[in-house]
């Protein structure tokens, strides 16, 4: 029983992990120059989420990890006092750079297991080969997606996401901010006590921000950091996309080319890391039990994730929109409602519960 990973970008790479450790066969196949390494892309993994990393799939070295036990939310009108916060005495989140989590990702895994497609006709092939029992494409734009999951759920957040990593003086940095500015969410995300994430999400309002103009702004913004350097900045269009169906016969969609979200909760890898444990989990039983790794396996993964996950993406989805919307009325609402849940722990913690853990233990 072999399965065929189509991409090696971060979320094809952990799936292979994930599958190495179980003795699955497996084997990837990318394209080349998929992924920039030199990347500002910054992974946020909820505290349940690097549990099960270090169990089930591989140990990632403290100093790459830098922990978050607060979180501050901030709007436009008042940019030192919090509407919002969230603490803990544990992590509320980690945050580990994209290209760091690559390395140590491919460094675990068999060079003989990374194949590369050279062939346009090759996922054509690809379909007609006996040898793969089940193809997983983790790629977002390729014939698969293009001939067999045109259907989608898809929402165009006319935002463009501005990311940067500064530098600064060396400060005590595991505290994250999120301001709710008139251009649209600002995220300073902590990596270490001398560099930190900027991810704007900007709205398409005019033309299109020269760099100089978004340093500007992020300078007028910022309140906490004394800053030395910006990186180059990496730009990205933002809009949802949900497939409608996971699998096409023997073809199943995962990580990114299932769904994608708006960057502001920082959740996107972290559905992945979800269905992952659903998917090994479906993987194993059915290898223990000598089955196929055939559609009914695909049909349970498919209902055990796509209601959860499509309910936890328009949560997300609602939040961008409140926020958007309330700038229209000087942040009145932000101001008020955020406000009534920060005097509330139980709402608090549920909000705690609901970024960690998903919809799954509700």
């Amino acid at each position: 029983m072999k399965i065929s990973i189509i991409g090696n970008s971060l979320t094809g790479l952990i799936l292979a992990k994930a599958l190495a450790n179980k003795n699955i066969n497996f084997e990837i196949f990318y394209k080349a120059k998929t992924q920039n390494l030199k990347s500002n892309r910054t992974i946020a993994i909820t505290n349940k989420n690097m549990a099960f990393l270090k169990a089930d799939i591989l140990s990632i070295p403290k100093k790459l990890v830098n922990p978050v036990n607060e979180i501050g939310i901030l709007t436009e009108n008042d940019l030192l006092k919090e509407v919002l916060n969230f603490d803990n005495k544990k992590a509320l989140f980690y945050l580990i750079r994209n290209h760091e989590l690559i390395k140590i990702l491919k460094k675990s895994l068999n060079k003989n297991k990374f194949t590369k497609i050279k062939n346009k006709k090759f996922y054509e092939k690809m379909l007609s080969s006996s040898k793969n029992q089940l193809i997983i494409n983790c790629e977002r734009n390729n014939f698969y997606n293009n001939n067999f999951f045109n259907q989608k759920f898809t929402k165009d957040y006319k935002s463009i996401a501005y990311t940067s990593i500064i530098k600064h003086k060396s400060i005590q940095n595991n505290k994250a901010r999120q301001i709710f500015t008139n251009y649209g969410p600002l995220a300073f995300l902590p990596l270490s006590k001398t560099m930190t994430s900027v991810v704007f999400s900007i709205r398409k309002r005019n033309n299109r921000l020269l760099d100089e103009n978004i340093k500007n702004l992020i300078k007028n913004y910022n309140k906490y950091y004394d800053i030395t350097n910006f990186s180059k900045f990496e730009i990205a269009e933002l809009k949802f996309e949900a497939a409608r169906y996971y699998f096409h016969n023997n073809i199943l969609l995962f990580g990114d080319a299932l769904h994608k979200i708006h960057p502001l909760a920082g959740q996107g890898f972290n559905m992945t890391l979800r269905d992952l444990k659903i998917l090994v989990n479906e993987l194993v039983k059915s290898k223990n039990l000598g089955l196929p790794f055939n559609k009914n396996l695909l049909s349970s993964f498919q209902n055990k994730t796509r209601p959860y996950n499509l309910l936890y993406s328009n949560g997300i989805n609602l939040i961008e929109s409140f926020f958007k919307f309330d700038t229209t009325f000087n942040n009145k609402f932000s101001s008020s409602i955020p406000a009534l849940i920060n005097k509330n722990k139980k709402l608090k913690d549920f909000f705690i519960n609901f970024a960690d853990n998903g919809l799954r233990n509700f």
